[in-house]
């Protein structure tokens, strides 16, 4: 990391009350990847990459954050149609950009599968095949994918990545479908179980805003290009703890 941090050109007063026409910063967490977002085990204070890049942000604006939590990426979505958030960390997807406008990506991670450990799958492809069950967590990047792109597995959709590793166990599938460091946590934590080699899509994470807010879009990912290029997002994955994630280019 550099020792000068890099600023985005100042926020003009119009962007300031079209991204925190409260007055504050809503900023939409997903705690459901822990790759973004975690609570803290000692104190139970959310903390992670994009509970940083959102502090940031509000200090940029100089506005008060207000972290809206969900459990789920699915759940952040369908909350924007209420009004719930100002800004939210999402992975970038063709859907999600109907009604969203997306930075640059700051971070990639990986979805890959998690399998019993006598399962004869050895490489993601291999699991798009007749006959085979993938559990998913509902409206998550990864499942907008498979759902484009499997022609012969059945997906089986779960309200949360936490429901959908359980029913996974419970329903005897095939496999659950998730991000890689999600999916290598949850394999340490139960035994008979193997994370496939490679990887079935490489996943953007981006800061979205609704697809309206043009000019707030403009101007954050000038904010999220400053970050990479200060080294402030390598800064803030290393103070998460979590591994495994690349800085995007």
């Amino acid at each position: 990391m550099t020792n000068e941090r890099t600023f985005p050109p100042a926020p003009t007063p119009d962007i300031v009350r079209e991204l925190a026409p409260s007055g504050k910063l809503r900023a939409a967490i997903n705690f459901g990847n822990s790759v973004l977002a975690q609570l803290a085990p000692d104190s139970g204070k959310p903390k992670g990459i994009s509970v940083d890049l959102a502090y940031a942000l509000g200090e940029q604006l100089q506005v008060p954050v207000e972290l809206v939590g969900f459990d789920a990426a699915g759940k952040v979505v369908e909350a924007m149609s209420a009004g719930q958030w100002d800004i939210a960390f999402l992975a970038i997807d063709p859907r999600r950009g109907e009604d969203m406008a997306f930075t640059t990506p700051y971070l990639t991670i990986e979805g890959t599968y998690l399998v019993k450990s006598d399962s004869r799958f050895q490489e993601t492809d291999e699991l798009d095949a007749d006959g085979v069950r993938i559990a998913v967590g509902a409206g998550a990047a990864y499942e907008l994918f498979l759902t484009r792109n499997l022609k012969r597995a059945q997906i089986v959709r779960q309200p949360t990545a936490a429901a959908a590793f359980q029913s996974f166990l419970e329903q005897e599938l095939d496999a659950v479908a998730g991000v890689r460091q999600v999916v290598e946590t949850f394999a340490k934590r139960q035994s008979g179980l193997r994370v496939l080699r490679g990887r079935f899509m490489s996943i953007s994470q981006a800061l979205a805003v609704p697809k309206e807010r043009t000019a707030s879009a403009a101007f954050l990912n000038h904010f999220i290009e400053a970050k990479k290029a200060d080294g402030s997002v390598v800064e803030y994955l290393a103070r998460s703890g979590e591994s495994g994630a690349t800085l995007a280019p």
